[in-house]
């Protein structure tokens, strides 16, 4: 099976513990996630999150409606925690974010693992396409939630 990796970073002009406590915060999902998705949470085990929790949620991708668990399987506030699918449209997620304290704000970085169902030509036609997207979404909202002018790059 061939995985897949997305890389970025972002820095963002707020203190480390202020970024994770609304990363820790299942509901800010919403908050991040493009509208063109539909994207809404059914139910999440734990209010912050913590190690063990689940969050089950509902999306469209392509205008087809599919449902999505995840587990937070590492938690280690407030400098990392990782998500991976339980059940979804991937064969592998495996979703690790970092913050770190750094001059002026926090560095935000994300490293995802994935791999899906018909490998390296769908991920080229489709995936990759969606998952920048989604992310350069992800920055954009970031940028004016904090209010500050995040700076995302590919790591």
């Amino acid at each position: 099976m061939k995985t897949f990796h997305l890389d970025r970073e972002l820095a963002i002009a707020r203190p480390l513990k202020e970024v994770f406590a609304f990363f820790s915060n299942p509901k800010n999902l919403e908050a991040i996630t493009p509208p063109w998705l539909r994207f809404q949470i059914r139910d999440a085990s734990d209010d912050p999150l913590r190690k063990g929790s689940q969050i089950r949620y509902r999306l469209k991708v392509h205008g087809f409606p599919m449902g999505w668990t995840s587990l937070i399987s590492t938690w280690n506030p407030p400098y990392s925690f990782v998500d991976e699918q339980v059940r979804g449209p991937y064969r592998v997620w495996h979703h690790t974010h970092t913050f770190e304290a750094v001059e002026g704000g926090t560095l935000i970085r994300d490293h995802v693992e994935y791999a899906m169902y018909g490998g390296r030509l769908i991920n080229e036609l489709f995936v990759r396409r969606d998952l920048d997207r989604v992310f350069d979404y992800r920055t954009e909202r970031l940028a004016e939630i904090f209010g500050s002018g995040g700076q995302s790059q590919p790591a």
